[in-house]
């Protein structure tokens, strides 16, 4: 196992996945509750990726954060063919009932293997690890409460989420966010060759990490998985 002394991870498609149940029942709710022009299901489906790669792309270029609250906004808008009529939406009440969607649908664990390495990584006491994410409709808020079901919160030492800190992966102030808020009593010398970040996303992840000077691992977009810290 290679002697690093501090492992960040990207959350989603890295430690978690979504639950295609909660994607369909969120498609469901905004085609019965939002839906003035009439959508199909599968396009009101269309808009929720539309909308997800849009922000996703928009965040990584300019290193800032689009909010979920915003995200919803964008989705109510294209259903009903740009209508900007937001006035009556209670952004704080709908946000609400997708948490309630999100935990009757719980994301799910990547890979089986995700508990038995952020074990193995902890068990010498001598490691440290966190999590570093953008986030899209789903805020850092629920994110913690989800890791805290899927038995992962013992295993990070601190979780850092885009919509919290008002940046996003690549831009290196998050990741140099990330450098600072280690604990130094546990590493009070810790060198840049000592961490590595790992990720699914080529752009946001591995350069993003390679642009500090961190190590990096590019994950489960190829022919590797989180198991590979071990060997």
């Amino acid at each position: 196992m290679p002697d690093y002394k501090h492992y960040s991870f990207d959350l989603w498609l890295t430690l978690i996945k979504s639950n295609p149940d909660f994607k369909m029942e969120r498609t469901k709710y905004f085609h019965q509750h939002f839906n003035g022009s009439k959508k199909s299901v599968e396009e009101v489906a269309l808009v929720f990726r539309q909308v997800d790669l849009m922000v996703n792309a928009i965040n990584e270029k300019t290193g800032k954060n689009i909010d979920a609250d915003e995200m919803y906004l964008m989705v109510i808008s294209i259903i009903n063919d740009y209508s900007t009529t937001f006035h009556e939406i209670d952004t704080e009440a709908l946000y609400a009932e997708m948490e309630l969607l999100i935990f009757k649908y719980m994301p799910l664990l990547y890979c089986s293997e995700c508990i038995e390495v952020l074990t193995k990584i902890k068990e010498s006491g001598l490691r440290t690890t966190n999590i570093l994410s953008n986030t899209g409709f789903i805020k850092g808020k629920t994110l913690r409460k989800v890791l805290a079901a899927l038995g992962l919160t013992p295993l990070i030492d601190f979780q850092l989420y885009s919509d919290e800190v008002r940046l996003s992966k690549p831009n290196p102030q998050f990741f140099q966010l990330m450098l600072d808020t280690i604990d130094k009593t546990k590493h009070p010398e810790l060198a840049l060759h000592e961490i590595i970040h790992v990720g699914d996303n080529p752009l946001a992840d591995i350069r993003g990490a390679s642009g500090l000077g961190i190590n990096s691992l590019l994950i489960n977009s190829n022919n590797l998985s989180i198991s590979h810290l071990l060997t």
